[in-house]
């Protein structure tokens, strides 16, 4: 087993060394040097062959000059007659090696030529004049042999030249002994400027070799630092969205196996970690929150309710001892004194939920009529809407179906979105509409509660329901969180949508049947 572990963790080893950007940037760049002394190699190699080759036709070029001149001097055929019968392509004016090849003799004149305006002409009488060597134009001579000391001078014309220029037209001789005399055999060569030609060539082909192995090198390179650059760029957007609290956003990880893939995941981990602490810490601080809230609570409705306790004992007394003895005044005192004992008992049933948000539901269902409900609901803000001049009304669309539920908790989460509502308005009038319907077969019930209000902010609205969080300064921020847990404890839903300036609407579904597990109020 430990040959075979041992195995597996040098290959895991080997992947890793593989996969690192580091080794393959180096191997990227090894190959580029590589090729880039490649293609300078086969360029000078190019350049050595084509030189060797000018050179070698230069020598042929040479060799076929000196033994024309010396097969000249057995033949009875002029120097141009055997160059057309030879059909050698490198001789003459337009060649760019040999361009001429005479025949001098020892007094100067030249016996034969390439050049037809310099060979011998017959006269009328038969006679042959020639052209002295010293009435042409030859470049610098240079001797082919080493001549004897005593060696007689050059005819008149053939001047030797201690050294040819660079890139200057030149020329040699040497001498030659036939049975007519001493012969001159002189080979004219054409100038540098083939040669000049040929390396500016060669050099301007390896500048456009190295030019475009450059432009590889910098198009492959310019792909590398893309492709490293581009996970950078998404890290430093995935870092500028977390540092704003968006836990969120993800880096793609590209299928990456090297550092900056093992870099993106770790992020992303990171980044899941971080908002599980930051919910942690929210659900901390809310649960501190909690804490505090429920012992100021705890405080608020004890003196709340001492005073409400007198105030209920006192409509006790008032309607058995001031009742009127008209009968019609003793009617709407009954009526009234009644009222508030109803109001004095919302309000302790209020207070009550507050202390028991975090407490298991106590529930007692019983068939309601959501219509006689949000009637009920409306009626207590009669007053307020004709004072602020807003429109409340209550639609039903088509059969709205009785729902089991508990009525005390369903008008208090109705009141709560009235409450709402209302405040949206900034009492600027406007219209509140509750809207009573049914849905998916008469199933469930729906209502929704509609406002023209100012509405709620798009990063707002995934925050509404939750306890404590509230857009207003007095505000608690525990009416809808109460309200979501009233409709959850029936096993319903409920949704919001808003757009800031027109208005809000909340949806709630209740289920036909009762929910299934509720305790009977105590």
């Amino acid at each position: 087993m430990m040959p075979l572990a041992r195995i597996l963790l040098h290959q895991k080893a080997l992947s890793r060394f593989l996969y690192s950007f580091r080794v393959r940037l180096l191997l990227l760049l090894a190959a580029l040097l590589v090729l880039t002394l490649g293609v300078q190699y086969y360029v000078n190699l190019r350049a050595v062959r084509t030189n060797t080759q000018f050179i070698v036709e230069q020598q042929q070029a040479v060799m076929a000059g000196v033994s024309l001149g010396v097969n000249s001097l057995s033949s009875d055929l002029y120097l141009d007659q055997m160059r057309e019968q030879a059909k050698q392509p490198l001789f003459g004016e337009q060649s760019q090696r040999v361009k001429n090849v005479l025949i001098v003799d020892e007094e100067g004149n030249i016996k034969d030529s390439l050049d037809r305006n310099q060979s011998p002409r017959q006269n009328w009488d038969k006679s042959i004049t020639y052209i002295k060597v010293k009435d042409i134009s030859l470049p610098p001579l240079s001797s082919a042999v080493e001549l004897p000391s005593d060696n007689v001078s050059l005819p008149d014309g053939m001047n030797v030249a201690a050294q040819t220029g660079a890139g200057q037209p030149g020329a040699f001789y040497f001498p030659v002994t036939t049975d007519k005399g001493r012969r001159y055999v002189i080979v004219v060569l054409g100038s540098a400027n083939s040669i000049t030609s040929l390396l500016e060539r060669q050099t301007r082909q390896s500048q456009l070799y190295t030019l475009a192995v450059l432009l590889i090198t910098t198009a492959l390179t310019a792909i590398v630092v893309w492709r490293f650059t581009r996970p950078i760029k998404f890290l430093s957007t995935a870092a500028r969205r977390v540092a704003v609290g968006d836990f969120s956003f993800r880096v793609p990880t590209l299928k990456r196996r090297d550092e900056m893939g093992e870099l993106t995941v770790l992020f992303n981990d990171m980044t899941v970690k971080l908002a599980r602490t930051r919910e942690l810490e929210a659900q901390l601080y809310n649960a501190e929150k909690a804490i505090v809230v429920s012992r100021l609570a705890s405080a608020i409705a004890h003196e709340i309710r001492n005073p409400l306790n007198y105030i209920n004992l006192t409509l006790d007394h008032l309607r058995a001892t001031f009742a009127p003895a008209d009968s019609q005044k003793q009617e709407k005192f009954e009526s009234l004194t009644k009222q508030l004992k109803s109001e004095v008992a919302r309000i302790n049933d209020r207070i009550t939920e507050f202390l028991n948000y975090s407490r298991p539901p106590k529930l007692n269902p019983e068939p309601l009529d959501l219509e006689e409900i949000a009637r009920d609901a409306l009626r207590i803000f009669e007053v307020q809407t004709s004072e602020t001049n807003v429109d409340a009304t209550i639609e039903t669309r088509g059969p709205v179906p009785r729902v089991t539920a508990d009525a005390e908790s369903v008008r208090s989460a109705l009141t709560n979105l009235i409450i709402n509502s209302l405040q949206a308005m900034d009492g600027n009038g406007g219209k509140v509409t509750v809207v009573l319907s049914g849905e998916e077969s008469g199933t469930r019930a729906r209502i929704d509660v509609t406002d023209t209000g100012r509405g709620i902010a798009p990063e707002d609205i995934s925050k509404v329901f939750e306890p404590y969080f509230s857009t207003k300064e007095t505000g608690t921020g525990l009416g809808l969180a109460i309200v979501k847990k009233a409709i959850d404890d029936h096993r319903g839903t409920i949704t919001v949508k808003s757009k800031p300036g027109e208005g809000t609407t909340f949806t709630i579904t209740l289920p036909v049947s009762a929910p299934e597990a509720v305790a009977t109020r105590s």
